[in-house]
């Protein structure tokens, strides 16, 4: 169940957001809040996985509702507005979508099912965090990312060429160039090269400060990707696109790393 908290100062905008919402299944409102500070004290309360939050209210308004809920435990934040121009703002603020009053049925629908998917791909890298550790746990082939890199021959470059990955008995000298891409889960992330994936336990910004971003782009909050090689990309039209690599597989860039999408355009 996604917990909800419906936040306007309208009482029959409240209401109408409630009788829509009973008709999916998953959807259970936990409280509504008339106004910011009672949004504030009813999230503490209730703790939920997604905030329907009015812009425009008197006194504390729902971007300063969103700075004082800021943090990596927040909910999942869609805007609700009856002015275009602040479904610009809400993008800005990092909201997962917006709705526009007179709110649209389908449109209600779409981003709950964007909801959906947060929380679905939320779960999964939880998940895949806790089977790589208990991987690497049972093969005795847990390596960070430190280790590899002090064992390489060129520690103190710029930018190193290469990481010597132990991979139980054998170390494996990975030509950093030659990576696919990475993902990260959690403390984990697989790098993948070629036909082989090898784990090493680090956190994705510090790999990203490591790797050549002329080389190397951020398309996912977990994903970095070789520019050099994808193959083609396709867009969504929600903003993302889908990127098809030349082993011929795919990856999702983010609407949030949107403005990289012309780093692809000498390599394709």
């Amino acid at each position: 169940m996604i917990k909800t908290l419906i936040v306007d100062d309208e009482e029959l905008a409240r209401r109408g957001l409630e009788i829509r919402l009973q008709s999916m299944d998953d959807i259970q409102i936990v409280a509504q809040s008339r106004n910011g500070r009672e949004a504030l004290r009813h999230v503490d309360e209730f703790n939920p996985d997604l905030i329907l939050l009015d812009v425009q209210m008197p006194g504390m308004d729902g971007f300063e509702v969103l700075r004082r809920l800021s943090g990596s435990d927040m909910p999942a934040v869609v805007f609700v507005t009856a002015f275009d121009e602040f479904a610009v703002k809400a993008f800005e603020a990092h909201a997962l979508d917006y709705l526009l009053k007179p709110i649209n049925d389908e449109r209600l629908a779409e981003a709950m099912q964007r909801v959906r998917q947060q929380q679905q791909e939320q779960v999964a890298r939880e998940h895949r965090s806790s089977l790589l550790k208990m991987v690497c746990q049972l093969t005795g082939k847990e390596m960070s990312l430190e280790s590899a890199l002090s064992q390489s021959e060129n520690p103190d470059a710029d930018f190193p060429r290469r990481l010597a990955i132990q991979d139980g008995g054998k170390t494996h000298c990975v030509e950093v160039e030659s990576i696919d891409w990475v993902d990260a889960a959690g403390d984990y992330m697989c790098v993948h090269v070629e036909n082989e994936t090898f784990v090493l336990r680090g956190t994705m910004k510090r790999l990203e400060e490591l790797l050549d971003p002329s080389i190397f782009v951020r398309v996912h909050r977990s994903t970095i990707v070789n520019r050099f090689r994808v193959r083609s990309m396709r867009p969504h039209r929600n903003g993302e696109y889908f990127l098809r690599l030349r082993c011929d597989h795919e990856l999702k860039l983010s609407r949030k790393y949107k403005s990289n999408v012309g780093l692809f355009a000498d390599s394709i």
